[in-house]
């Protein structure tokens, strides 16, 4: 495993982390919390994975909870990541919800701060290394008391570095963009990048490179959902708890089409480490955060951090196949997000 710095601090981090949504929200498959404990541990003991994220509202407290017991007396070992935002303590919400509908959000200091010192005593730490705002959107990113308050938490030793996630639902592309030249001395942005889902995630990039010398970037959703693992056929079906059953049908034709395209990233590696490989190509990446709902999968992301980098031909194609959707004809997608600047 190698690793990266977050710039500007001495938070240091693996290529590959963890993200704790898998085994603590039943979105993909029920994990008992002995099972996600012992990934966990597999994850730093066998396979040098040091960055771990995870969210308050992932499964109410349950991801933090996993964390804690998964690393307890082992603090120093790991980098812990998690993200407040969600009023998960609003029990008349958490009992309206229904499936992934998102609950209210309060980003009100008082607030914050609250639900940061639960976070703390969930994960059985006195700090925390990285907080993100979850799903942050232009009401959010306009608010610089947020920000502030976040800036205050840092300086006073209970985070050590800040940004926001941000995702295609919810707040998306100009979202991100106005944060960064806003807020230019915003530590990371959490986001969506992938080969296949190359927009709008590049285009912040660029702005951070632009705008915020020290905001970096820790990407989920790395595969497109699973399909870059390259096991998809047109005849895949999903289990009745699995969130891509709900997908229309063409994003599981089209997305196959597309991968047989990327054939050539797999002469010395897989196709799901190639994907990988991809992402850290960029310098701005600090850590890539693949889903992982089994050993054979956390074995084989982990593993790719010591593959060979992609070569700059194979990086070329990529940029060809991506300028031509590679190869396939669809509607472009709707989004939800911000993604035309008034």
């Amino acid at each position: 495993m190698k690793y990266r710095t977050f710039p500007g601090t001495s938070i240091r981090v693996s290529e590959v982390g963890f993200g704790t949504w898998t085994i603590s929200t039943g979105w993909w498959g029920e994990k008992t919390d002995a099972q996600a404990v012992a990934m966990l541990r597999s994850a730093l003991d066998d396979h040098g994975v040091t960055f771990f994220d995870a969210a308050d509202a992932y499964g109410n407290g349950r991801a933090e909870r996993q964390i804690a017991e998964a690393f307890r007396g082992r603090r120093d070992e790991v980098v812990i990541a998690t993200k407040v935002g969600y009023d998960i303590y609003d029990e008349a919400a958490q009992r309206a919800r229904r499936g992934q509908a998102e609950l209210p959000m309060r980003t009100d200091p008082a607030f914050i701060r609250m639900a940061v010192d639960r976070s703390l005593e969930r994960l059985e730490t006195d700090h925390i290394d990285v907080l993100q705002l979850h799903n942050a959107k232009m009401e959010h990113v306009r608010d610089r008391e947020l920000w502030d308050t976040m800036r205050a938490l840092q300086r006073e030793g209970k985070i050590r570095a800040w940004g926001a996630a941000f995702g295609p639902a919810i707040g998306w592309l100009y979202e991100a963009v106005e944060l960064i030249e806003r807020e230019p001395d915003i530590n990371t942005i959490q986001m969506i990048w992938n080969i296949i889902e190359q927009h709008p995630g590049t285009a912040m990039l660029e702005a951070a490179k632009e705008h915020a010398p020290n905001c970096c970037f820790n990407i989920r959703v790395t595969h497109a959902s699973g399909m870059l693992e390259g096991k998809y056929t047109e005849d895949t079906v999903f289990p009745e708890s699995d969130h891509r059953r709900h997908r229309p049908r063409s994003w599981l034709v089209n997305g196959v089409q597309k991968v047989r395209t990327l054939d050539f990233l797999t002469r010395h590696m897989t196709l799901g480490q190639a994907a990988l490989k991809w992402l850290l190509a960029e310098p701005r990446v600090v850590t890539t955060l693949p889903n992982i709902y089994d050993a054979e999968q956390l074995a084989e992301f982990a593993d790719a951090s010591d593959k060979p980098d992609l070569s700059e031909a194979e990086l070329d194609r990529i940029a060809e196949l991506a300028e031509q959707n590679f190869g396939v004809q669809e509607d472009p997608m709707a989004y939800k997000g911000t993604m035309v600047r008034a």
